[in-house]
């Protein structure tokens, strides 16, 4: 697996991870910009995700749903506040209803995703920032770490040219 850490920094309310990945800068920029791409991996294997809409440009959304082996959807947004391919994307992430709306007592967070080239490959980070301690903790109730692992796990079946739901 490429996840090398998972920090979460209470006192500036970050998550950060930090993959590395044996394929060139632009098939992983792909993971990200091509809709049927992300939609491979943007969900962990017991809850694969739909892409509703992907405008991946400053001021754009990105909305989607996961499903959940009940048949139970949640759904998100990102907002996209920049963009510079291939080698950065930030966005605002939210849990949402079905119009689009965040949904009350969840939390917001801002993301930065950064892809810089490394010996053999690209290191990809992402960064999550809260608002506050609270929203830190509802985030990491939610189980998105183990979440992360599972979904960057795909990422690497995709570089590697395989899908690991087609296995499922």
């Amino acid at each position: 697996m490429s996840v090398t850490s998972v920090d979460t920094n209470y006192d500036e309310l970050t998550i950060t991870l930090i993959a590395d990945f044996d394929a060139p800068l632009d098939q992983v920029w792909e993971l990200w910009s091509d809709r049927r791409k992300l939609e491979r991996w943007l969900g962990p294997r017991t809850h694969p995700a739909t892409v509703e809409r992907h405008d991946l440009t400053a001021g754009g959304e990105v909305r989607f749903f996961m499903t959940g082996p009940e048949g139970n959807r949640s759904r998100g947004v990102w907002r996209i506040t920049a963009v510079n391919p291939p080698t950065s994307l930030d966005f605002t992430d939210a849990f949402t209803d079905a119009e689009g709306t965040p949904t009350p007592d969840t939390p917001v967070s801002t993301v930065r995703v950064e892809l810089t080239e490394r010996a053999g490959g690209t290191r990809m980070e992402m960064r999550w920032t809260l608002e506050s301690r609270e929203d830190l903790e509802k985030l990491l109730g939610t189980g998105v770490l183990d979440g992360l692992r599972d979904a960057i796990g795909q990422m690497d079946a995709l570089l590697a040219g395989e899908d690991r739901r087609a296995e499922d």
